[in-house]
């Protein structure tokens, strides 16, 4: 039996919600859609909703992801450079000093374009991807 799917999200645990909140704020460049200060946050992108919440104290070490754990937060973009900036500027925005604030990775080029890693504030591994240009649509000589 298939599950009745009606649709599907992504989650990110914080305990420090409100910052984090704030981080996607200025990296996406728009609030969110639903905003329950200390508690969640929910973010609509094209084809995913990315939900933030704050779990309870008492089970904060069942929901927080180790520093770079198993999920990540992939973001297709149309530039590369662009997002790695727009990162940076969500950390300046918030006055977070360079020594605080995880480093932009080294820019990879596996088959199917170019890539960076990226943290946010818990250490959550955002994936910034630009897609290779398909063979159809790029410029002929």
């Amino acid at each position: 039996m298939a599950l009745d799917l009606t649709g599907s999200f992504v989650t990110l645990a914080s305990l420090k919600l409100d910052v984090l909140v704030e981080f996607y704020t200025h990296l996406l460049g728009f609030p969110p859609i639903l905003y329950l200060p200390n508690r969640y946050a929910e973010f609509q992108l094209p084809g995913l909703c990315l939900g933030i919440f704050q779990p309870s104290l008492d089970q904060a070490a069942e929901w927080m992801a180790p520093s770079s754990g198993g999920m990540s937060l992939c973001l297709e973009v149309e530039h590369l450079e662009q997002a790695m900036a727009a990162v940076e500027a969500a950390y300046v925005a918030l006055s977070i000093a360079p020594g605080d604030r995880p480093i932009l990775g080294k820019v990879m080029a596996p088959s199917h374009g170019r890539e960076v890693y990226a943290y946010d504030l818990d250490g959550n591994r955002l994936i910034l991807h630009e897609k290779k240009p398909s063979s159809a649509s790029a410029p002929s000589e």
